[in-house]
């Protein structure tokens, strides 16, 4: 971005969004930013390294004003967060390919959630359009492209964070164990007799209950693991209510 001589900008970020900033910028205080006299506000913002995505009100000198404001210089910029939680629509969820975990457990959780690890940034952003699904992503970079109709930043260096933030973000409502985990498909009561095929010996001497994916044939059954996943899902399910609890204060 040119810059002009004698103008710039003065703006304060939302703590949110600091992390976004370079190190330098990551202070409460309102900082001295350059600005060519030209360009819309939310191209600053963008260039400064926060994806409009992330960002809710703009407000100059405490006047709200949109992205393609072009501000004069001196004033001061307020950056805010995007307000939660966010309505998730019906259309569900895309996650990029650096997702997978997540996608996993966002689909235990009962959240349509789309996920494949071999799609490039061009063709995520093309199915997040067509089908009207947020895009989930650590990738900054593809959250600023102008043409992604709705994306998200996920937080978190692991499954556990991300998902924890995605829930708070949204707040969803919540239908544990009716999607299939590895194809997002619907998930139905079987009875053994249906699944005995898929079993090892093992499980079907242990088991009796058991589900199965109408869109792969998977089955599924409380195993080892289950104490561990119901863990899980108590916790998405907190983590569901204390945002509810903070958003009714």
């Amino acid at each position: 971005m040119g810059v002009m001589a004698g103008t710039g900008l003065r703006l304060r970020f939302a703590e949110e969004l600091r992390l976004f900033l370079a190190p330098r910028y990551r202070s409460a205080a309102p900082f001295s930013a350059p600005y060519d006299g030209a360009s819309s506000l939310g191209h600053v913002v963008q260039s400064l390294g926060v994806p409009l995505p992330e960002v809710g009100r703009l407000l100059a000198d405490g006047q709200e004003v949109p992205d393609s404001h072009r501000p004069r210089g001196g004033e001061l910029i307020d950056v805010e967060a995007v307000p939660r939680p966010q309505r998730l629509p019906e259309t569900g969820l895309l996650l990029d390919v650096h997702l997978g975990t997540l996608a996993r457990w966002l689909r235990l959780l009962g959240l349509d959630t789309e996920y494949r690890n071999d799609l490039d940034d061009d063709t995520l952003l093309a199915r997040a359009n067509t089908d009207r699904r947020v895009l989930l992503t650590q990738d900054r970079g593809l959250l600023k492209r102008r043409a992604l109709w709705y994306g998200c930043y996920v937080r978190g260096a692991g499954p556990d964070e991300q998902l924890a933030d995605v829930l708070d973000r949204f707040a969803p409502r919540l239908a544990p164990w009716t999607r299939c985990m590895a194809c997002n498909g619907r998930l139905v009561v079987a009875t053994k007799d249906e699944v005995e095929p898929l079993l090892q010996p093992g499980t079907r001497r242990t088991y009796d209950v058991f589900s199965r994916c109408l869109s792969c044939g998977r089955a599924y059954w409380r195993g080892a693991h289950g104490g561990r996943l119901a863990a899980l899902v108590d916790r998405a399910q907190e983590t569901v209510a204390a945002r509810e609890r903070r958003t009714g204060e």
